[in-house]
């Protein structure tokens, strides 16, 4: 196994007013270069927080968390984060949101152009370049957040409910358009859902938490379970949904993830 992200005995704690709080305790796991990882389970088990501790925003308590061999020691371009509210500059336009942290990290104006117009046409939003935030749907919003992710060629991408606050309808295009992307250059994904179907369909391996304080109950490869076939989120959901063993696996998530909630 190429071990590209390394968790290795991964404690965070918090203190506040209640005292402290123990939100991942030894947590280990490695992830593979260009693996689509998935993190299920139970609210408060310490998923957010594995993202931001991925992504720099905060530093363990102890253990140790490498990428590609080096401690991460701050946020940096190799990593990037789509959150579930957009996050977008509502003053800003599309092209000027997705263009805005190759302007930052100094690429020249022409190649910059050329980079976001690609992004553009990658994720279907041709024609919309000049429009605001608030000039768009909830789904074209994300799809703006993805593109900016994506304009970045981030080794590492880190999507923490990305899709959660879509409709029904939008959230399954924006998977199925998510896979259709990432099929592209493949960037090593760290993806948080609280949707079972979402991570079955997605994931090359799950990982489903215990609840607080949050560690690994069970690892679920999904590759290991298609084995000769191809993986199912190569072709609709939809179609994955009707799986005998899609369904098999729904079921046996959501009890581990339900065992977890019970347990509060």
């Amino acid at each position: 196994m190429n071990k590209f992200i390394s968790y290795r005995d991964i404690t965070k704690k918090f203190s506040g007013q209640a005292g402290e709080i123990t939100a991942l305790d030894k947590f280990n796991f490695e992830v593979e270069k260009h693996e689509f990882i998935v993190i299920v389970g139970p609210s408060g088990c310490g998923k957010s927080t594995l993202l931001s501790l991925t992504a720099g925003f905060m530093f363990p308590s102890g253990g140790a968390l490498t990428v590609d061999g080096k401690t991460i020691k701050g946020p940096g371009p190799d990593r990037t984060v789509v959150f579930q509210d957009f996050s977008l500059f509502p003053w800003k336009t599309v092209e000027e949101n997705i263009s805005f942290g190759l302007r930052i990290n100094g690429m020249a104006a022409a190649e910059r152009r050329q980079q976001t117009q690609l992004s553009i046409e990658m994720i279907g939003l041709k024609g919309f370049e000049r429009h605001y935030p608030d000039q768009l749907s909830g789904g074209m919003k994300q799809r703006v957040a993805i593109a900016r992710a994506f304009v970045m060629r981030p080794r590492v991408l880190l999507m923490d409910e990305p899709f959660a606050a879509l409709d029904a309808m939008n959230r399954t295009l924006m998977q199925e358009e998510l896979v259709r992307i990432w099929s592209e250059d493949k960037p090593t994904v760290l993806f948080i859902t609280h949707s079972v179907e979402e991570a079955i369909y997605l994931a090359d391996r799950i990982i489903i938490m215990t609840r607080r304080p949050g560690r690994i109950k069970q690892l679920i490869d999904i590759n290991a379970v298609c084995g000769d076939h191809p993986h199912w989120r190569h072709g609709p959901l939809d179609d994955a949904m009707t799986n005998a063993t899609f369904q098999k696996l729904r079921h046996q998530v959501w009890n581990l993830v339900k065992e977890e909630i019970d347990r509060g």
